[in-house]
């Protein structure tokens, strides 16, 4: 085979971005949101890797990411410093708080959940429990998705961590 005989390989861009929102084994063990930060797409340089979301989105369009990527990339958030900051916020105000854990296995890409572990057995039996979430749907960055077992409610836009604060009761006394 001579040199003009070499298939040229190209990058595919849905393997790279697979790649660079792929977290380890032990991630799935994360206690925070801090813990699960060890992708490439929570290392690398923010230029690359909002120029690599960018391209695999033009690929393909929307790709798993997380909430605080979507955010910036569209001009909603600064950073990805700025994202962070929000989930830590969470992080803190909520564990702090008897009956709420972490949820680290979200899906692919995505920054993991709060759940309110006393609304899962609720009066009914088995259902799932109230979430919080972060999300990039509007400037509040915090969701909440109420107790049920059947249909999925509509998320309730959260006014920020302050508002989550201050509904809190409200969304704990959903039992």
């Amino acid at each position: 085979m001579t040199v003009t005989e070499i298939p040229r390989l190209e990058p595919m861009v849905e393997l790279e971005w697979s790649r660079a929102i792929e977290l380890p084994r032990d991630s799935r063990s994360a206690n925070t949101p801090a813990e699960m930060r060890t992708a490439w797409i929570h290392r690398a340089p923010e230029k690359k890797v909002l120029a690599l979301y960018r391209a695999a989105c033009a690929m393909e369009g929307p790709v798993p990411s997380p909430w605080w990527l979507r955010a910036v990339a569209a001009g909603q958030l600064g950073s990805r410093e700025d994202g962070f900051r929000v989930e830590d916020r969470i992080d803190k105000l909520l564990t702090k708080r008897p009956g709420w854990e972490f949820v680290p296995w979200a899906a692919d890409g995505e920054s993991g959940y709060w759940e309110f572990m006393p609304s899962e057995g609720g009066r009914s039996g088995h259902r799932i429990p109230t979430t919080v979430l972060t999300t990039e749907r509007h400037d509040g960055w915090i969701d909440v998705l109420p107790a049920h077992s059947l249909t999925t409610p509509e998320p309730i836009a959260v006014a920020g961590l302050a508002g989550l604060r201050a509904r809190l009761g409200e969304f704990e006394a959903v039992r």
